[in-house]
């Protein structure tokens, strides 16, 4: 992605329709996927769960923070997506692991066992905003502690919620997945695409013709 600083004008001439509200290659990637244009501006957000918050309150309220955030910086006058996703395992809440220790306990409470993934959209703009969350059923195969050691080795599942990536090399471990596969990826297409429709943002666009804005990050 190309980075341009914060005295720089996003949109110099330049055609997109969304700005994402988050710094994860698995939602631009998703977004691109299905043909949105779109600008990155990644907000600061605390992103720690308040006491007694489930987690779908959790979901919905980090995803709504994130759009509102970029929304309030008047950056654009394009609508603002953000998103967020946590996984839940017995009311508990798995987010991204801190060190090996914390990524093998939560390999290990999912292991042989079925857990929730909660992933949360949000669009803003100056007048509007709404939030939708999929839920996915994910059930894990038993898992050794030889492949738990070798998987967190990969690095693969230092960012990302309850330390696995079923896109990547975490989609050994899965036996069964019924909801959103996106949703897990995390960026619910169906639900993204609603949001989307509501707030007038084209999809199937031509990504491969200039000058679509695809690839500018705004790091604040």
């Amino acid at each position: 992605m190309l980075t341009i600083n914060e005295t720089d004008s996003p949109d110099d001439g330049q055609n997109y329709d969304l700005v994402l509200a988050s710094g994860s290659p698995r939602r631009s990637d998703i977004l691109s996927q299905i043909g949105v244009r779109y600008i990155v501006v990644v907000p600061e957000i605390d992103e720690s769960p308040r006491v007694g918050e489930s987690g779908l309150e959790y979901v919905s309220r980090l995803a709504f923070e994130k759009a509102n955030k970029v929304c309030q910086l008047e950056i654009s006058d394009r609508p603002a997506l953000g998103a967020d996703t946590i996984l839940v395992c017995d009311g508990q809440l798995f987010g991204k692991p801190s060190d090996f220790d914390a990524f093998r306990e939560m390999i290990t409470s999912l292991s042989g066992r079925k857990h929730s993934v909660l992933s949360a959209v949000a669009m803003s703009n100056r007048s509007n905003s709404g939030v939708l969350v999929s839920e996915t059923s994910v059930t894990f195969r038993a898992i050794s502690d030889q492949e738990i050691l070798s998987y967190w080795q990969t690095g693969e599942p230092k960012d990302k919620a309850g330390g696995y990536a079923i896109q990547g090399y975490g989609s050994i471990f899965v036996k069964e997945i019924l909801g959103s596969y996106s949703g897990v990826v995390g960026l619910p297409i169906v639900e993204t695409c609603s949001l989307l429709n509501r707030f007038d943002v084209p999809i199937w666009q031509d990504l491969q013709s200039p000058p679509t804005l695809n690839g500018y990050r705004y790091e604040l």
